[in-house]
């Protein structure tokens, strides 16, 4: 049989450096995890800094390139009555879901540059899915109704299509410097 008696006074140190290991193992368990976290952090940093360049470069002009050439085209190639009727009613909407989506985009920018850099941001997820999925509806709505016709309209007359063309290029050449020798 074996007596359990109270430690002596001189086994209890023994006992604390064993303790000790317990939280110190349970720690490196936890620092363990660390390099599956980094790699979701790091992309996480990657794909808020790419979508901060897109959404400015990208997305804002080409809502301007919609509503300052392609719109205006197909309004003033649009026939009178119904068509142009519903040529201004797709425009309105789709210029509404410019400025909304514009604003949705807006108020997550800053969260987003946080994480960018690293830092802990303010991103909701809710926001984000929801920006996704709003101008999901906006593209499909784009794709499948307005631009076949405006293709449509335009396509009645070469030389509207040609115009359109050449102002969108006009648009994005960037203005030659002037040198001088």
């Amino acid at each position: 049989m074996t007596s359990s008696k109270p430690p002596e006074h001189g086994e209890q140190p023994i006992q604390d450096f064993s303790n000790c290991h317990d939280g110190i193992l349970k720690q490196l368990d936890r620092l363990g995890e660390l390099p599956a976290l980094m790699a979701p952090a790091a992309r996480a940093r990657q794909v808020a800094g790419d979508a901060i360049e897109f959404f400015r470069e990208a997305i804002f002009e080409h809502h301007q390139d919609e509503e300052r050439e392609l719109f205006p085209a197909v309004l003033a190639s649009a026939a009178k009555g119904d068509e142009r009727d519903l040529v201004q009613l797709m425009m309105r909407r789709l210029t509404q879901e410019h400025r909304e989506l514009e604003a949705t985009w807006k108020h997550l920018e800053p969260g987003l540059r946080r994480v960018a850099k690293g830092h802990a941001g303010d991103v909701k997820v809710a926001e984000i899915e929801q920006l996704v999925t709003r101008y999901r509806a906006h593209a499909e709505f784009e794709e499948k109704e307005f631009l076949p016709l405006s293709q449509l309209i335009l396509g009645r007359n070469a030389n509207h299509m040609s115009a359109l063309g050449l102002s969108l290029h006009m648009r994005h050449t960037p203005l030659p410097v002037k040198g001088y020798i």
